[in-house]
């Protein structure tokens, strides 16, 4: 069969990880990014279960251990800044992740690894958005924010959390595909000091708080400022000017105690900051007609997950192999993406919302209780056995194997 001619509307992990495995195959890849630059940005990402087989396969495993970060574990600390309870990363190469993968990598990073090995074999267009798109049985036009336009075979929306491409495939009036968490992350970099260790330092607080330090990077730490409020006014935050953001932030984490006022003085320079409410995207519709959702677009699990980046490169090793399986009949080829692929994902998100925020609570005394149990789980190494011995693969599924996709190295 002919290469069919495909644009793929994100240009962040998934899409890119899909475009590899099309080029792969001889399709023809469009990869439509609407900022002007490769968006090689962001911060620290993991690759857990599935998703370091699917980064084998696509030949980049070693490229990707090579740029990880070197994170060597979590701990926590109190007030003082003093740890009382750490988990190292599982390095054995046997059983699951613990809190820190053994594959850490900075999100710009991955994204140029994911780019340079593409961009000799995929077409990108930076500064270009879709804005519309037509389809029928043999194809689809899409109509991009330049006031060009072309037809295509397939066209696939791995343009995030927020995807318009979602909304233009959704059935009217249909259920709200956001599920909430209830809670809002801030993210920006500071200055790393000398006293900054190579750990992820985790600090409950009261009201309803917690800050993340991450400091894998030569001259910076990473800062997560997080916060629970289920207020239906607050979801507006998320829409306000990045100044009231972070005076918003200010004021709510403001006597929090360890290194907040340190955070909170060098977040007011940060350029790079970024704020949003934690969602779990959930569809029944990953396709219609000539039009398939990748990634988060389809199946956002949340930061709690711990496995976005793993289900976006999962989906994009699955709908391509679909595709492979069936060129001359895309209806089926996406069929079996959603019938193959959805377990996994309904096991990802298993998150329940009320464990979340058990771990933000109100008051001081309850923070304590939790800091004595996760002292006591750390000291027996529970986390770390439980790790060592559990299966590598998220909840049993097992990823499918298409060996025409696989690197021959």
């Amino acid at each position: 069969m002919a290469p069919l001619k495909v644009p793929i509307c994100g240009g962040g992990c998934a899409g890119p990880a899909l475009a590899l495995f099309l080029a792969r195959s001889g399709h023809q890849v469009v990869v439509v990014e609407r900022f002007p630059v490769l968006r090689a940005q962001g911060a620290q990402i993991d690759l857990r279960a599935q998703g370091i087989e699917t980064v084998r396969r696509m030949g980049l495993l070693q490229t990707i251990r090579d740029a990880c970060v070197g994170e060597e574990g979590a701990c926590c600390v109190n007030a003082q800044g003093e740890a009382f309870a750490t988990m190292m990363a599982n390095t054995s190469g046997q059983g699951a992740q613990t809190m820190t993968s053994e594959y850490e990598i900075m999100r710009g990073d991955m994204v140029r690894t994911l780019y340079d090995a593409t961009k000799d074999n995929v077409h990108y267009i930076f500064g270009k958005t879709v804005d519309r798109f037509e389809q029928d049985g043999n194809g689809v036009t899409v109509y991009f924010s330049d006031n060009t336009s072309d037809n295509f075979d397939l066209l696939v929306g791995a343009d995030g959390q927020s995807s318009r491409i979602r909304k233009a495939i959704l059935p009217p009036n249909g259920p709200d595909p956001y599920r909430l968490m209830g809670v809002y992350i801030a993210y920006f970099f500071v200055p790393r000091r000398e006293t900054d260790n190579n750990l992820l330092n985790v600090y409950f607080c009261p009201g309803r708080r917690a800050i993340l330090r991450r400091s894998s990077e030569s001259s910076e730490t990473g800062v997560y400022l997080m916060f629970r409020d289920d207020s239906p006014e607050l979801r507006s935050i998320s829409r306000a000017s990045v100044e009231q953001q972070k005076a918003f932030l200010a004021q709510r984490f403001r006597g929090a105690g360890w290194e907040t006022d340190r955070f909170l003085e060098e977040m007011k320079s940060a350029d790079d900051f970024f704020c949003h409410e934690c969602v779990q995207v959930r569809t029944d519709t990953w396709h219609k007609d000539r039009v398939v959702l990748l990634g988060d677009a389809a199946y956002c699990p949340s930061p709690f997950s711990a496995m976005g980046t793993t289900v976006g490169l999962v989906g994009a090793y699955v709908l391509a192999g679909e595709i492979s399986r069936n060129p001359d009949n895309l209806p089926l080829a996406l069929e079996n993406y959603d019938k193959t692929l959805r377990p996994f994902i309904d096991e990802v998100q298993k998150i329940n919302p009320a464990f979340i925020r058990l771990f933000m609570p109100e008051s001081r005394w309850v923070i304590t209780i939790i800091q004595w149990i996760i002292w006591l789980l750390c000291l027996l190494r529970i986390p770390s056995i439980l790790a060592r011995f559990a299966p590598e693969e998220e909840g049993g599924w097992k990823l499918p194997d298409y060996p025409g996709l696989n690197s021959v190295a």
